[in-house]
């Protein structure tokens, strides 16, 4: 296993740091209360996948109080950004161009996202290609 896929989150890490991402900084307590949610899993299984991503780097952990505080390590952006380009080395042959087609022929886009994309589009295309910066 390279580095890259040493701190790629699992499905269930990225579970958490997307609670993490929207809550903030939370207790495992507060994690698994809203993980659990209509799913059996314990609050020692959500301890160990914390304890286990403060061990990888994805989290961090605020020990001085009795109940110990998470909080992301590392930026949603970014995280996203990581699986997008697996998705498009892996799946689409690194192909970007077959994925934002697949993406937008999917699903329903609102006029609110289409011109988000366009501006988007007209951004890297100023720029002369690459990615845009935000």
């Amino acid at each position: 296993m390279t580095a890259k896929n040493e701190m790629r989150p699992t499905q269930v890490e990225l579970d958490i740091l997307q609670l993490l991402w929207k809550q903030g900084p939370s207790t495992v307590r507060a994690v698994h209360d809203v993980l659990s949610q209509g799913k059996e899993l314990t609050y020692t299984s959500t301890l160990k996948t914390m304890q286990v991503m403060h061990e990888k780097g994805l989290v961090v952990r605020d020990e001085s109080q009795r109940s110990h505080i998470y909080e992301a390590a590392v930026q949603q952006k970014s995280t996203q950004r990581q699986f997008v380009s697996d998705l498009v080395d892996r799946v689409f042959g690194g192909a970007t161009e077959q994925l934002v087609v697949q993406a937008l022929s999917s699903r329903r886009v609102s006029k609110d996202e289409i011109a988000e994309i366009r501006k988007l589009l007209d951004e890297l295309e100023s720029k002369g290609s690459g990615t845009p910066k935000k």
